[in-house]
Formats: structure tokens, sequence, C-alpha cells
């Protein structure tokens, strides 16, 4: 993902109390016209648009009814369906401000800034992989033994804590709040703790 390049402008797909992490997969239905016309400009295009969460009934300004962080994501797979409706894979990539929301566009499209995420300090990595991977552990212990292990196994292989938190945030936290706590967090540590103690017994 770190040679992708991402644009200064894109769609977004207003959901409610949805959130969408970094690493991560949403699959959608895209059927609203003003959405399929977003997706016909990223694929397109670059291929990317972005997942914003809509708090409350929207209105005509997104300011007023969109949490202002959200996640750009990359369309993995796409099928139109006979009635021009489409379903989709979106695979989160980085967390985005929304900075401004455009005027005039068919669909909610805003001018983001990518808000890049590293842990610190470096030397307490593998002590927070580690936490993170006990916590792992707590949360896949009532899954079928193969599930578990296809899960540890793709943990191991992550030597980065911040995509770590985010596949576990991906995964184990529902609570809509919750998850958009995790996704505005700017500390990538504070974020570690907050799991760990939320995930461990």
């Amino acid at each position: 993902m770190s040679s992708l390049e991402i644009p200064e402008t894109c769609g977004a797909m207003l959901l409610p109390d949805c959130t969408l992490f970094p690493h991560g997969g949403l699959p959608l239905r895209i059927f609203e016209e003003r959405y399929r016309k977003m997706l016909s400009d990223s694929l397109a295009g670059s291929c990317f648009f972005a997942i914003a969460r809509l708090v409350g009934e929207e209105t005509g300004n997104p300011v007023e009814c969109v949490s202002p962080v959200g996640t750009i994501g990359l369309v993995r797979a796409s099928r139109e369906m006979e009635d021009g409706t489409s379903n989709l894979l979106l695979h989160g990539v980085i967390r985005v401000h929304f900075v401004e929301w455009l005027e005039g566009a068919d669909y909610p499209t805003a001018r983001i800034r990518p808000i890049p995420q590293i842990f610190e300090p470096e030397s307490q990595t593998e002590g927070a992989l580690e936490a993170l991977r006990e916590a792992a552990e707590y949360a896949t212990a009532g899954l079928p033994g193969e599930v578990k292990d296809a899960f540890d196994a793709m943990a191991a292989g992550i030597d980065d804590p911040a995509i770590l938190a985010d596949v576990l945030s991906q995964q184990f936290i529902h609570e809509p709040d919750d998850r958009y706590e995790l996704l505005s967090m700017e500390s990538v540590a504070a974020r570690i703790a907050w799991l760990c103690s939320r995930l461990n017994p």
C-alpha cells in the first residue's frame, strides 16, 4: 500500500455509523444513483473512494452530519448486476481527514488529507506486538480451530503495531462509537492500550 498515490480529492460514501479501518475489507452493494456515478468515476480513474461515518440524518451540508475522519479505500473487486446495481469489496488503505466538502458534485466529494500512522517509540515495537497478539488470543478463543489458526498465522506475519491494531479493530470491535473512537484516535500507542484493555478478560 505504500506505493499507492492517494488522490487529493475523492468521492465519499456516507453510511450511518459505519467505520472502515485501514487493512480491513468492506463488502458493499451500490444502488443509489449518486453512488453508481461515484463508482463509475472511481473505476474509470484511481479506483479509490472514501467511507465517511454519517451521524444522524443526512443534510445538504456534510460538515453538519459527517464525522471528520474516515478511511479511503481501494476497490478490489466489483461486479455490476443486470439491474445496474453493483456488488463490490472495498479495501481500507489509510485514514483521511475530510478537509473540505466540495459543492456542485454529483455525489459527496471531499478534499482529503491522509493521516499517517506511526508507532512510537520504535524501541517498544516488539512489546506492543506481543501485547496485541496476546489480546488476539483472547479475542479468537471461541472461534473454530481452523479460523483461529488462520488468523493467528496472519497476525504473526504483521510486524507493524499500527497495522495489527487496525486489523484487530476491524475484526473484533463492533460497537459503532468504539470503532470511530479507535479510528480517530491520534496516538497509535493509545489505540493499542485501548484495544488490549477491551479485548483482554
